[in-house]
């Protein structure tokens, strides 16, 4: 019995022993817990494909999913349990308020979780309620205004989808109308969405507090050097007490910029300080552009080959209210020098102008030198142009063993229209030009009378799915002056970069034997046309593009002898800050012969 009692003694001993030293220690006060890592895989059952891009982007437990900080069992079950509710408020952002949601997990795949979503119906506006706040300081006639006003602006009409997204867009869209459209202290005094989830309406009421009607005040002028407050105050555009219009005072910038006298300009409304006479002020900050400038450029151009440049521009020459601007360009194929004299902007936005061109053309199959002098005056708005200048021109066309000496002297108007998305980089809109002209030609022959027409349109247009159109014509012809031979540069070519592709820059015109072979000479009509169409390789990266493209036309000495040359091809576009630049290569159907060409900018 006692030997019995000692070895179950021993043995229990053992076993305390054991148990101890298999037994973790005893947490300490104050020490977390151990994070197991928890990980799953997450599907969203629901019919719609962008309300499964919306749960999968802005869910907690799906952006988890791919985090990598360790999840705890515990905080999974958290967000498990979370994730209906935030589904059914993510959903009411998209218009569906009668959502139901749940996330279901199965025992034999405890990792897999799966949401599985019913939007239920849309919910749609069922009707709109607008007013003006009782308070509103308005006349009778300035209220009915700025109600039209803010309905012709929104944009959330009854039976539309009701979301987030399109009511905040309404509100914005419409108080950057009022603003901008003569009422700057437009604000929402209370607005109110009342949705019932049960029949998927929605019934919205607006209150609108649009302030006064502003009307311009005096002109603040700051940064002004050398030039005389005189020169912006004529570009203004508006009285003292002309109604405020947002248009008013961006058009009142553009032309401050266009005069080359600043390099930067910047107008605005003190909304914070109203005069005694509850005018505004306007404030105008500018920085003048350096006095004197000068421009070096070395490049090379599909149609001119080669060529160097340099130009002057002095600001304000012997303390005038002048600019004087000297261009000289040597190229392979053009030679040109150029001298401009002109005014700063008057009160009716004209410039007066005299200027005095010299060019040597060696592109074709005569050397064709030009000397012209101009008087005219130009009128330069945010969207038209309108020139018009009497021209002195004396031409020299040299042929193998032949030289012709030619003059003319013409009255002359041009109207351009612009109606762009973007001057720069067009992808809507158009462009035009209308140029008309008479006057009195001379040869060695004898002289006579003419007249010049010429007519240019550019149209741009989204086509959808990322595609983007454009097409352009231009038709020219000269009438009168019998036999007598006109200057070269008042006769029509086509072919190059911006004309008709694949073939050289001045290639097509009417054939004329000199000296026993052919040369193409200008002709007494013209006319070209291309439709191009472009779309970015990658959306992700929409300046670069690639585009095919047909164009057609031909220059000859008139309508009845006309037979059009076709080219086509493709090319890239690159919408730089300077303008797109275009590289195509284009085949001329006449020869069968392919050609690159570049060129930066739009044409017109």
């Amino acid at each position: 019995m006692i030997v019995s009692a000692r070895a179950a003694s021993a043995a229990l001993w053992i076993l305390l022993l054991a148990g101890c030293a298999s037994s973790p220690p005893p947490p300490v006060a104050g020490t977390p817990a151990p994070v197991v890592a928890a990980e799953y895989r997450l599907s969203i059952d629901v019919s719609q494909s962008s309300l499964r891009e919306l749960l999968d982007t802005h869910l907690d437990l799906a952006r988890f999913r791919a985090s990598s900080v360790p999840l705890g069992a515990a905080e999974l079950q958290r967000l498990v349990r979370a994730t209906p509710a935030e589904a059914r408020a993510l959903l009411e952002t998209e218009g569906y308020f009668n959502a139901t949601a749940r996330v279901e997990q199965t025992d034999e795949r405890p990792g897999d979780l799966r949401l599985v979503v019913e939007p239920g119906p849309l919910t749609r506006v069922s009707g709109l309620q607008l007013d003006l706040a009782a308070e509103a300081p308005l006349p009778e006639p300035d209220q009915q205004a700025v109600l039209q006003m803010a309905r012709q602006a929104w944009s959330l009409h009854e039976g539309d989808a009701f979301t987030q997204a399109a009511w905040s867009a309404a509100k914005s869209a419409t108080l950057q109308r009022l603003r901008a459209g003569g009422f700057p202290l437009a604000r929402w005094d209370e607005t109110r969405a009342d949705v019932d989830p049960e029949a998927a309406r929605a019934q919205l009421s607006l209150r609108l507090q649009p302030g006064v009607r502003a009307r311009l005040g005096s002109l603040r002028i700051e940064g002004l050097e050398r030039h005389s407050e005189s020169v912006v105050q004529r570009l203004a555009g508006f009285q003292s007490g002309d109604r405020y219009l947002e248009s008013r005072l961006l058009d009142f910038q553009e032309r401050l910029v266009k005069t080359q006298l600043f390099d930067a300009a910047r107008v605005q409304l003190l909304l914070d300080e109203p005069g005694p006479d509850g005018l505004y002020p306007v404030l105008v900050s500018l920085r003048e552009a350096p006095q004197q400038q000068a421009t070096t450029s070395v490049g090379y151009h599909a149609n001119a080959g080669q060529r160097v440049g340099l130009e002057y521009l002095n600001r304000q020459p012997l303390g005038l209210p002048l600019r004087a601007r000297s261009k000289l360009e040597l190229g392979r194929e053009l030679r040109t020098a150029e001298f401009e004299l002109s005014s700063h902007p008057q009160e009716d936005f004209t410039r007066r102008l005299a200027s005095m061109q010299y060019e040597q053309d060696r592109s074709g199959d005569q050397i064709s030198t030009s000397l012209g002098l101009r008087l005219g005056w130009l009128r330069d708005t945010t969207d038209d142009e309108q020139l018009t200048y009497a021209e002195l021109l004396r031409s020299r066309e040299e042929r193998t063993g032949c030289i012709d000496r030619r003059a003319a002297v013409s009255l002359n108007r041009q109207w351009i229209e612009r109606r762009l998305d973007n001057v720069l980089l067009p992808l809507d809109g158009h462009h035009g030009l209308l140029l008309v002209g008479a006057g009195m030609a001379r040869d060695d022959g004898g002289s006579a009378g003419f007249a010049r027409a010429q007519f240019k349109l550019g149209v741009f247009r989204p086509l959808g799915a990322h595609w983007f159109g454009s097409a352009r014509i231009e038709a020219a012809q000269v009438l009168g002056a019998g036999q007598v031979a006109l200057p070269e540069k008042l006769l029509w070519r086509a072919g190059g970069d911006d004309s008709v592709r694949g073939y050289a820059f001045h290639s097509l015109g009417p054939q004329a034997i000199v000296n026993g072979s052919p040369a193409v000479v200008g002709g007494r009509v013209m006319a070209t046309a291309s439709v191009e169409a472009a779309r970015p390789f990658n959306l992700a990266m929409p300046q670069l593009m690639g585009a095919v493209f047909i164009d057609a036309g031909q220059a000859a000495t008139s309508w009845g002898s006309y037979r059009p040359q076709i080219g086509w091809g493709a090319g890239l576009r690159w919408r730089s800050p300077v303008g797109p630049l275009k590289v195509d290569l284009a085949r001329a159907e006449q020869t069968g012969r392919w050609r690159l060409h570049f060129s930066v900018g739009i044409a017109l």
